[in-house]
């Protein structure tokens, strides 16, 4: 990558060819699973440059003057005008927008961040100030009919919203469109066509199947199109406002045999157990699912004991995980049970450490 930014932005790390970035993520991920898997790895492989969907900058003020910045690499911010890894839509964006909020005073001052959005339908940027945004009120009103963009205004315990503000997706999984509607804060992966990708390859990993259960499912990402392989299946997220989206997901792509429970990891392994009964599961017969695969994409964390001693039940686990470290952790339970049959490293984010890995278990017979 080709970026004036790239030895001081603090990013972008990795000043490696994609080449050599591809094998010393394969031999991390090989070194540190070594003892649970000796097969090929799978790489999917990023774009390098115009792959984040979604992107956060801060506002540099200098002279009366306003410009974007990012964390420096050396230093606490540095100033830029443009960044390589964003999409065309927000790259397009983001010095129209920036000249339109110059144009105005009451829109500098004390601003002092922006986030963008980008989708296959749409694009939605939120303003960050240090002051009540309802004092801007007409102001933000007149960008946003400007420059015909779903608008967010937010400072402390107020939001605005001008326009059209649902993100609204469209994932090819093999071939087929799914369709998504999810709200600003929703958990979203901002690497677009490697979530594709990592979907893709998680409903081509199910073989003979009954029933799916999944846990931290979101708005229904990995759910809906997986849905498709199973009889019946239960996902569980603890954020309402998620749950609430996946079914409206559910109702955009005619599925139907999923139910979705409000309930955390540790809630629904209660359910299971028969320790407690929840009101959210009312209509929720969990005698009358049968297993065959379970699907976590767990925070950082990773997977809690408890979860883990139930994935030992299951015959056959897939798990996302954005943490190496607490992925290794969990299968030194897991090995225990069951076997590693494939590994991928999903390059999510390139040019940086980070590494996104997905892993499926069979129980050992």
């Amino acid at each position: 990558m080709d970026c004036k930014y790239l030895n001081s932005c603090g990013s972008c790390v990795l000043e490696l060819s994609y080449n050599e970035q591809k094998e010393l993520k394969i031999a991390k991920i090989k070194e540190l699973f070594a003892r649970f898997y000796s097969g090929e790895i799978e790489f999917f492989e990023s774009s390098e440059v115009g792959f984040r969907s979604r992107a956060e900058f801060g506002i540099w003020h200098e002279n009366g003057d306003i410009s974007y910045s990012m964390r420096g690499r050396n230093s606490k911010k540095i100033e830029i005008d443009s960044c390589q890894i964003v999409d065309l839509k927000i790259s397009n964006l983001m010095p129209r927008l920036l000249n339109a909020i110059k144009d105005d005073e009451a829109l500098v001052n004390r601003l002092f961040g922006i986030e963008f959005i980008s989708s296959a339908k749409s694009l939605i940027v939120t303003l960050l100030y240090h002051k009540d945004v309802n004092s801007i009120k007409d102001n933000l009103a007149n960008i946003q009919s400007k420059l015909k963009i779903g608008l967010i205004a937010r400072s402390r315990g107020v939001k605005l919203e001008f326009g059209d503000t649902k993100i609204n997706e469209i994932l090819n999984i093999n071939g087929r469109e799914f369709s998504y509607i999810m709200s600003d804060t929703a958990f979203i992966q901002p690497n677009k066509k490697m979530n594709e990708k990592m979907i893709s390859w998680a409903v081509n990993a199910v073989e003979n199947a009954a029933d799916l259960i999944e846990l931290y499912c979101g708005h229904g990402n990995f759910t809906i199109p997986i849905s498709l392989k199973f009889q019946k299946v239960l996902a569980t997220e603890i954020s309402k406002s998620s749950i609430d989206m996946a079914l409206k997901n559910c109702q955009l792509n005619s599925v139907n045999n999923i139910k979705f429970a409000r309930l955390s990891a540790a809630e629904i392994m209660s359910a299971i157990a028969k320790e407690r009964e929840f009101e959210r599961l009312r209509g929720v017969n969990l005698d009358s699912y049968i297993f065959s695969h379970i699907l976590v994409d767990p925070p950082r964390a990773g997977c809690e004991d408890r979860v883990l001693d139930f994935m030992n039940k299951i015959d056959n686990i897939i798990y996302i995980s954005c943490n190496p470290l607490t992925l290794q952790n969990n299968l030194e339970i897991l090995s225990q049970t069951h076997k590693v049959v494939k590994f991928a490293i999903f390059d999510q984010f390139v040019h940086t450490n980070h590494i996104e890995c997905g892993v499926v278990l069979k129980r050992i017979k």
